[in-house]
């Protein structure tokens, strides 16, 4: 069985005085095998530039689940659990850092680049297919 997972990550910016870019590379997991005792970690890429130096905060939206649980679907609607963390270890939840439910990358600064870690917890019980999911990225400076 072949269980294929993808994030796509889109971009959004809120104007303030500074000019600022963001880039976002998508996270593949790659195939996921449902019997395997061990998690399928993955990583991407979001980079910030700005034509001056400038505070700014990076936000991501829950996809098609919540911040506790964010899921990918199949074509046929199955579900696959996975989460996105600030962290290597993938306990700090990367979220929109309000009610504290999950937290938020901050930085100051021209540019920068932030690691999105990914996880989809081992031991779920998936439909073979093509799994995706679609977060916004927000940048506010």
């Amino acid at each position: 069985m072949r269980i294929f997972a993808a994030i796509m990550l889109a971009m959004m910016a809120q104007q303030a005085w500074a000019q600022c870019n963001v880039t976002a590379q998508s996270i593949n997991f790659g195939n996921y095998t449902q019997f395997s005792p061990a998690h399928t970690d993955s990583a991407g890429n979001i980079g910030v530039t700005c034509d001056a130096a400038a505070s700014f905060s990076i936000a991501l939206s829950t996809g098609a689940g919540t911040y506790a649980a964010r899921i990918m679907t199949n074509s046929e609607g199955h579900v696959l659990r996975y989460n996105l963390y600030l962290d290597a270890g993938r306990n700090v939840v990367w979220g929109d850092g309000v009610g504290g439910a999950s937290s938020i990358a901050s930085g100051n600064g021209t540019s920068a680049n932030y690691t999105v870690y990914g996880r989809i917890p081992a031991g779920q019980n998936a439909y073979a297919g093509n799994y995706g999911d679609s977060i916004i990225v927000t940048l506010n400076f």
